[in-house]
Protein backbone atom coordinates (compact mmCIF):
# COMPACT_ATOMS: atom_id res chain seq x y z
CA UNK A 1 0.00 0.00 0.00
CA UNK A 2 1.62 3.20 -0.69
CA UNK A 3 0.99 5.85 2.10
CA UNK A 4 1.94 10.00 1.77
CA UNK A 5 2.19 11.72 4.02
CA UNK A 6 2.42 15.44 4.07
CA UNK A 7 3.94 17.80 6.75
CA UNK A 8 4.84 16.75 10.74
CA UNK A 9 2.24 16.32 12.21
CA UNK A 10 1.68 16.07 16.24
CA UNK A 11 2.21 12.59 18.15
CA UNK A 12 -1.95 12.81 18.79
CA UNK A 13 -1.68 11.87 14.27
CA UNK A 14 -0.87 8.08 14.27
CA UNK A 15 1.66 7.54 11.23
CA UNK A 16 1.86 3.87 9.92
CA UNK A 17 5.44 2.72 9.04
CA UNK A 18 7.42 3.44 5.43
CA UNK A 19 4.29 6.13 4.92
CA UNK A 20 6.29 8.78 2.14
CA UNK A 21 6.84 12.18 2.92
CA UNK A 22 5.95 15.16 1.09
CA UNK A 23 6.05 18.79 2.20
CA UNK A 24 7.25 21.90 0.45
CA UNK A 25 9.18 22.95 3.68
CA UNK A 26 10.37 19.72 4.66
CA UNK A 27 13.95 19.68 2.29
CA UNK A 28 14.55 16.48 0.24
CA UNK A 29 10.84 15.11 0.23
CA UNK A 30 8.84 14.59 -2.03
CA UNK A 31 5.93 16.96 -4.07
CA UNK A 32 2.78 16.32 -3.95
CA UNK A 33 2.65 17.99 -7.62
CA UNK A 34 5.09 15.04 -8.69
CA UNK A 35 2.10 11.98 -7.53
CA UNK A 36 0.67 10.93 -10.92
CA UNK A 37 -3.37 11.24 -10.16
CA UNK A 38 -4.59 8.00 -8.68
CA UNK A 39 -1.60 6.58 -8.08
CA UNK A 40 -1.56 6.82 -4.12
CA UNK A 41 -3.88 4.28 -1.75
CA UNK A 42 -3.73 6.30 1.25
CA UNK A 43 -2.92 9.98 2.48
CA UNK A 44 -2.69 11.35 5.75
CA UNK A 45 -2.59 15.57 5.39
CA UNK A 46 -1.36 17.83 8.57
CA UNK A 47 -3.36 20.74 6.50
CA UNK A 48 -1.63 23.94 6.72
CA UNK A 49 -3.30 27.06 8.25
CA UNK A 50 -3.59 29.35 5.29
CA UNK A 51 -6.98 28.86 3.49
CA UNK A 52 -5.95 29.26 -0.42
CA UNK A 53 -2.92 27.16 0.35
CA UNK A 54 -5.07 24.39 2.80
CA UNK A 55 -7.51 23.87 -0.23
CA UNK A 56 -4.34 23.89 -2.76
CA UNK A 57 -3.18 20.95 -0.80
CA UNK A 58 -6.41 18.68 -0.09
CA UNK A 59 -7.26 18.85 -3.55
CA UNK A 60 -3.50 17.84 -4.85
CA UNK A 61 -3.88 15.08 -1.76
CA UNK A 62 -7.53 14.02 -3.24
CA UNK A 63 -5.94 14.35 -7.06
CA UNK A 64 -3.07 11.65 -6.43
CA UNK A 65 -5.35 9.28 -4.06
CA UNK A 66 -6.97 5.98 -6.36
CA UNK A 67 -10.67 5.68 -6.75
CA UNK A 68 -11.85 4.41 -3.24
CA UNK A 69 -8.01 5.59 -1.46
CA UNK A 70 -8.95 7.32 1.88
CA UNK A 71 -7.74 10.77 2.75
CA UNK A 72 -6.78 11.77 6.51
CA UNK A 73 -6.26 15.19 7.32
CA UNK A 74 -5.43 17.12 11.01
CA UNK A 75 -5.62 20.35 11.57
CA UNK A 76 -5.36 22.54 14.63
CA UNK A 77 -8.65 23.93 15.39
CA UNK A 78 -7.06 27.83 15.48
CA UNK A 79 -5.28 27.11 12.76
CA UNK A 80 -8.43 25.79 10.09
CA UNK A 81 -9.51 22.79 12.03
CA UNK A 82 -12.53 24.23 12.48
CA UNK A 83 -13.44 24.91 8.69
CA UNK A 84 -11.90 21.16 7.89
CA UNK A 85 -15.20 18.92 7.81
CA UNK A 86 -17.03 22.42 5.55
CA UNK A 87 -14.10 22.84 2.89
CA UNK A 88 -13.80 18.79 2.24
CA UNK A 89 -17.73 19.02 2.21
CA UNK A 90 -17.29 21.79 -0.59
CA UNK A 91 -15.66 18.88 -2.88
CA UNK A 92 -18.70 17.02 -2.22
CA UNK A 93 -17.09 14.63 0.13
CA UNK A 94 -19.06 12.63 2.79
CA UNK A 95 -17.29 13.39 5.19
CA UNK A 96 -15.89 11.36 9.38
CA UNK A 97 -15.26 14.41 11.41
CA UNK A 98 -13.38 13.80 15.02
CA UNK A 99 -11.93 16.27 17.58
CA UNK A 100 -8.72 15.32 19.81
CA UNK A 101 -6.19 17.20 21.32
CA UNK A 102 -7.50 20.55 20.07
CA UNK A 103 -7.36 19.31 16.81
CA UNK A 104 -9.73 18.26 14.42
CA UNK A 105 -9.70 15.23 12.32
CA UNK A 106 -11.73 14.67 8.96
CA UNK A 107 -11.79 11.50 7.04
CA UNK A 108 -13.22 10.83 3.22
CA UNK A 109 -13.25 8.38 0.61
CA UNK A 110 -12.45 9.53 -2.36
CA UNK A 111 -15.15 8.99 -5.12
CA UNK A 112 -15.38 8.98 -8.62
CA UNK A 113 -15.79 13.09 -9.05
CA UNK A 114 -14.54 15.65 -7.22
CA UNK A 115 -16.76 19.14 -7.15
CA UNK A 116 -13.85 22.22 -7.75
CA UNK A 117 -10.51 19.99 -7.67
CA UNK A 118 -9.21 21.79 -10.75
CA UNK A 119 -10.51 25.65 -9.15
CA UNK A 120 -8.72 24.93 -5.62
CA UNK A 121 -5.97 23.88 -7.61
CA UNK A 122 -5.52 26.61 -9.78
CA UNK A 123 -6.15 28.80 -7.02
CA UNK A 124 -3.08 27.32 -4.98
CA UNK A 125 -0.55 27.13 -7.70
CA UNK A 126 2.50 29.12 -8.63
CA UNK A 127 1.38 32.47 -10.77
CA UNK A 128 2.45 35.71 -11.48
CA UNK A 129 0.84 38.40 -9.07
CA UNK A 130 -1.39 40.80 -10.47
CA UNK A 131 0.16 44.32 -9.11
CA UNK A 132 3.30 42.57 -7.70
CA UNK A 133 5.10 42.00 -10.84
CA UNK A 134 6.35 38.19 -10.11
CA UNK A 135 5.64 35.03 -9.83
CA UNK A 136 4.90 33.68 -6.11
CA UNK A 137 2.42 31.28 -4.75
CA UNK A 138 0.02 31.20 -1.84
CA UNK A 139 2.00 29.68 1.57
CA UNK A 140 5.09 31.14 0.90
CA UNK A 141 5.80 34.21 3.44
CA UNK A 142 4.08 37.77 2.50
CA UNK A 143 3.19 35.50 -1.29
CA UNK A 144 1.48 38.72 -2.47
CA UNK A 145 3.48 41.31 -1.53
CA UNK A 146 6.42 43.25 -0.64
CA UNK A 147 6.92 42.75 2.93
CA UNK A 148 7.11 46.28 4.90
CA UNK A 149 10.20 44.72 6.79
CA UNK A 150 11.85 43.95 3.64
CA UNK A 151 11.07 46.98 1.65
CA UNK A 152 12.76 48.94 4.66
CA UNK A 153 16.01 46.86 4.20
CA UNK A 154 15.71 47.28 0.43
CA UNK A 155 15.84 51.34 0.82
CA UNK A 156 18.96 51.50 3.61
CA UNK A 157 21.32 48.83 1.70
CA UNK A 158 24.41 50.32 -0.15
CA UNK A 159 25.82 49.15 -3.29
CA UNK A 160 27.11 45.68 -2.45
CA UNK A 161 30.21 43.68 -3.79
CA UNK A 162 31.78 40.37 -3.45
CA UNK A 163 30.07 37.06 -3.04
CA UNK A 164 26.77 37.35 -1.05
CA UNK A 165 23.72 35.23 0.45
CA UNK A 166 19.98 35.78 0.71
CA UNK A 167 19.21 33.59 4.02
CA UNK A 168 15.55 32.76 3.79
CA UNK A 169 14.97 34.15 -0.06
CA UNK A 170 11.35 34.09 -0.39
CA UNK A 171 10.38 34.73 -3.90
CA UNK A 172 13.17 36.88 -4.51
CA UNK A 173 12.52 40.51 -3.53
CA UNK A 174 15.62 40.98 -1.84
CA UNK A 175 18.12 39.22 -3.80
CA UNK A 176 16.99 41.37 -7.00
CA UNK A 177 17.86 44.63 -5.21
CA UNK A 178 20.98 43.15 -3.93
CA UNK A 179 21.80 42.30 -7.61
CA UNK A 180 21.40 45.68 -8.84
CA UNK A 181 25.73 46.19 -8.07
CA UNK A 182 27.41 45.39 -10.57
CA UNK A 183 30.16 44.40 -7.67
CA UNK A 184 27.99 41.50 -6.85
CA UNK A 185 30.15 38.24 -7.70
CA UNK A 186 27.62 35.47 -6.63
CA UNK A 187 24.59 35.62 -4.51
CA UNK A 188 23.19 31.99 -3.38
CA UNK A 189 19.26 32.16 -2.76
CA UNK A 190 18.41 29.75 0.10
CA UNK A 191 14.74 29.23 1.58
CA UNK A 192 13.28 26.10 2.95
CA UNK A 193 10.45 26.49 1.07
CA UNK A 194 10.51 24.58 -2.33
CA UNK A 195 7.76 26.47 -3.37
CA UNK A 196 9.71 30.10 -2.79
CA UNK A 197 12.66 28.91 -4.44
CA UNK A 198 10.42 27.42 -7.49
CA UNK A 199 9.30 31.67 -7.65
CA UNK A 200 13.07 32.93 -7.24
CA UNK A 201 13.89 30.71 -10.10
CA UNK A 202 11.43 32.84 -12.32
CA UNK A 203 12.02 36.08 -10.61
CA UNK A 204 15.78 36.26 -10.53
CA UNK A 205 17.31 35.71 -13.92
CA UNK A 206 20.88 36.32 -13.54
CA UNK A 207 23.63 34.18 -14.01
CA UNK A 208 25.21 35.48 -10.45
CA UNK A 209 22.45 33.23 -8.89
CA UNK A 210 22.38 29.93 -7.68
CA UNK A 211 19.09 28.56 -5.74
CA UNK A 212 19.16 26.16 -2.88
CA UNK A 213 16.04 24.65 -1.01
CA UNK A 214 17.45 24.12 2.42
CA UNK A 215 17.41 24.64 5.96
CA UNK A 216 19.47 27.54 7.28
CA UNK A 217 20.04 26.21 10.64
CA UNK A 218 22.30 23.18 8.96
CA UNK A 219 24.19 24.88 6.15
CA UNK A 220 27.64 23.39 5.91
CA UNK A 221 29.31 26.85 7.17
CA UNK A 222 32.63 27.80 5.36
CA UNK A 223 33.13 31.42 6.40
CA UNK A 224 33.81 32.59 2.36
CA UNK A 225 31.03 35.28 2.09
CA UNK A 226 31.44 38.73 1.63
CA UNK A 227 27.88 39.78 2.69
CA UNK A 228 24.06 38.19 3.67
CA UNK A 229 20.96 39.94 3.41
CA UNK A 230 17.91 38.48 5.53
CA UNK A 231 14.58 38.85 6.81
CA UNK A 232 14.47 36.02 8.83
CA UNK A 233 11.42 33.75 10.10
CA UNK A 234 10.58 33.94 13.24
CA UNK A 235 6.95 31.41 12.85
CA UNK A 236 7.25 27.55 12.66
CA UNK A 237 4.11 26.12 12.16
CA UNK A 238 1.99 29.00 12.57
CA UNK A 239 3.63 29.64 16.10
CA UNK A 240 5.87 32.19 16.83
CA UNK A 241 9.37 30.67 17.41
CA UNK A 242 11.97 33.64 18.01
CA UNK A 243 15.10 30.70 18.30
CA UNK A 244 14.41 31.01 14.30
CA UNK A 245 15.83 34.36 13.82
CA UNK A 246 19.04 33.93 16.80
CA UNK A 247 20.01 30.21 14.68
CA UNK A 248 19.40 32.51 11.47
CA UNK A 249 22.16 35.37 13.05
CA UNK A 250 24.51 32.39 14.14
CA UNK A 251 24.55 31.08 10.72
CA UNK A 252 25.01 34.14 9.39
CA UNK A 253 28.43 35.28 11.28
CA UNK A 254 29.72 31.61 10.36
CA UNK A 255 29.17 31.72 6.91
CA UNK A 256 31.01 34.96 6.77
CA UNK A 257 34.14 36.00 6.37
CA UNK A 258 36.21 38.12 8.78
CA UNK A 259 35.08 41.41 7.56
CA UNK A 260 32.02 40.23 6.22
CA UNK A 261 28.66 42.24 6.42
CA UNK A 262 25.46 41.36 7.54
CA UNK A 263 22.36 43.37 6.90
CA UNK A 264 19.20 42.17 8.94
CA UNK A 265 15.56 43.38 9.52
CA UNK A 266 13.01 42.21 12.17
CA UNK A 267 10.23 42.87 13.94
CA UNK A 268 11.10 45.45 16.41
CA UNK A 269 9.87 43.53 19.32
CA UNK A 270 12.17 40.37 18.77
CA UNK A 271 15.44 40.13 21.05
CA UNK A 272 18.14 39.86 18.53
CA UNK A 273 19.99 42.20 19.97
CA UNK A 274 21.93 39.95 22.33
CA UNK A 275 22.79 37.48 19.89
CA UNK A 276 24.02 39.99 16.97
CA UNK A 277 26.69 41.21 19.66
CA UNK A 278 27.60 37.97 20.54
CA UNK A 279 28.20 36.31 16.95
CA UNK A 280 29.45 39.78 15.57
CA UNK A 281 32.09 42.40 16.15
CA UNK A 282 30.00 45.49 15.71
CA UNK A 283 26.94 45.92 15.30
CA UNK A 284 24.96 49.37 14.16
CA UNK A 285 20.97 49.72 14.34
CA UNK A 286 20.42 51.62 11.24
CA UNK A 287 16.61 52.22 11.47
CA UNK A 288 13.99 51.64 13.56
CA UNK A 289 10.56 52.12 11.76
CA UNK A 290 6.89 50.89 11.41
CA UNK A 291 7.73 48.29 13.85
CA UNK A 292 10.91 46.78 12.10
CA UNK A 293 14.65 47.55 13.00
CA UNK A 294 17.37 46.94 10.91
CA UNK A 295 21.12 46.31 11.75
CA UNK A 296 24.33 46.28 9.85
CA UNK A 297 26.56 43.80 12.19
CA UNK A 298 30.08 43.18 10.45
CA UNK A 299 31.90 40.14 11.37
Amino acid sequence: MTTILYGRPPAVFDVPTGAQQTSPLIPGSTALEDLAPGSVDEAMIYAPPGVVERRYTLAMALRALKVGGRLDVMAHKSKGGSRLGKELKDFGLEVGETAKAHHRRCIVTRPETIEGLDAAIAAGSLKQVEGLDAWSQPGVFAWDRVDPGTALLAGVMPPLKGAGADLGCGFGALSLVALRSPAVTSLRLIDIDRRAIAAARKNVEDPRVAFEWADVRTLPTEGELNFIVSNPPFHDGGTEDRRLGQNFIRQAAALLKTGGVLWLVANRHLPYEAELNAAFKRVKPLLDKGGYKIFEAVK
